[in-house]
């Protein structure tokens, strides 16, 4: 073997190791990719997640966001009683503008009783149901919400 192909040998084997290498370390640390196309981050969400997410949201969350998260109209005026309506979750509303942990403790801990009314889900929801539906509710988003989200939230964890 000519030391020219013994070195092509050696350049192919470090080429290879580095792109597994580096292929390795994004799967291991959920690092989201981007869409060469569009530019936005692709969620790489588990489908089996986002289904229970999906029943538990029905079950507690629908009677008051609504069934696709859409909420009602006039979520941004106060009622009577001066507390604001449910928002929407689909995105059209203000839930992407906050992180995972915010969003977790919201249902965890309920709004504050002089903003609105969404009661605390600690000791109701399990913490896999609360996270979840945190995940169901991050796939109704449209794809550049969820890329903002993720490039102002997710991105610097």
């Amino acid at each position: 073997m000519t030391k020219s192909n013994v070195l092509l040998l050696v350049l192919i084997a470090v080429l290879i190791t580095a792109c597994g290498d580096s292929m390795s370390l994004g799967a291991l640390s959920g690092q989201h990719q981007v869409d060469g196309k569009t530019g936005l981050v692709v969620r790489n969400f588990d489908m089996a997640q986002i289904k229970r997410g999906e029943s538990v949201y029905v079950a507690n969350c629908a009677g008051c966001h609504g069934l696709n998260g859409q909420a009602t109209p006039e979520w941004r005026k106060p009622g009577a009683d001066g507390k604001y309506p449910p928002p929407p979750l689909d995105g059209s509303a203000h839930a992407w503008h906050h992180s995972t942990e915010v969003l977790k403790k919201t249902i965890l801990k309920g709004t504050p009783p002089d903003i609105g009314s969404m009661p605390a889900w600690e000791g109701k929801l399990t913490e896999q149901q609360v996270d979840d539906v945190i995940v169901w509710i991050k796939s109704l988003w449209p794809d550049e919400i969820y890329d903002i989200w993720y490039k102002n939230f997710e991105s610097n964890q």
